[in-house]
């Protein structure tokens, strides 16, 4: 029973010292992870859609909760007036998960653009979703008082061809990010204000 209760207390504090550690070591990193993540995943869809901001939107952010979980939004400032902001979606596509920045004029409530940051979709078929920039293109422009949608659904976007459910799935994914715009359009141009000079 004597080793027993040794085991036991060894196991105990191996575990609380390996916990420790790796809590530190992700602490340590979580910093460095999120500026690779901005720079090389989510920076270049960022930087495609506001290609004509006449800041760095990666480096205009701010952060809001919501759904109780902190979100990134990205401002791209025109004619010296932060009128823009970006933020990062997700939807289920053909393959799984993908994710979608987009992109909303704030004062004219339309959208600016689309821009897939990753996705596991098929080479050739569904990954046009993030390789063809005239798929993305035909969101620019639009209005977001209305779901967005493929040709075949009643919509104005034309599917990728051979792959329809991506295609789709990013409509979709597109307007739940727009509903979300809706919601917290205040906090949104509260936040955007103080990027103003």
């Amino acid at each position: 029973m004597n080793e027993m209760v040794k085991m036991v207390v060894v196991l105990t504090v191996l575990s609380s010292i390996s916990g420790g550690v790796l809590a530190g070591l992700r602490d340590g990193t979580a910093a460095r992870i999120e500026r690779q993540e901005l720079e090389y995943v989510k920076g270049p869809a960022i930087r495609q859609i506001l290609n004509e901001a006449s800041n760095d939107p990666v480096e205009d952010r701010f952060k809001l909760t919501v759904n109780e979980k902190p979100m990134g939004f990205y401002v791209g400032e025109y004619d010296g007036e932060p009128k823009v902001v970006c933020f990062e979606t997700t939807g289920k596509g053909y393959g799984d998960v993908f994710g979608l920045m987009v992109a909303v004029d704030t004062a004219a409530d339309q959208m600016v653009g689309i821009g897939v940051t990753t996705h596991k979709e098929t080479p050739g078929l569904g990954a046009q979703a993030k390789d063809d920039p005239s798929f993305a293109a035909q969101f620019k422009g639009l209005p977001i008082d209305k779901p967005f949608k493929v040709t075949t659904d009643g919509g104005s976007i034309n599917a990728l061809s051979g792959a329809t459910i991506t295609s789709r799935a990013v409509c979709d994914a597109a307007t739940e990010a727009m509903n979300l715009y809706r919601d917290i359009k205040p906090q949104l141009t509260a936040q955007m204000a103080s990027f103003a000079k």
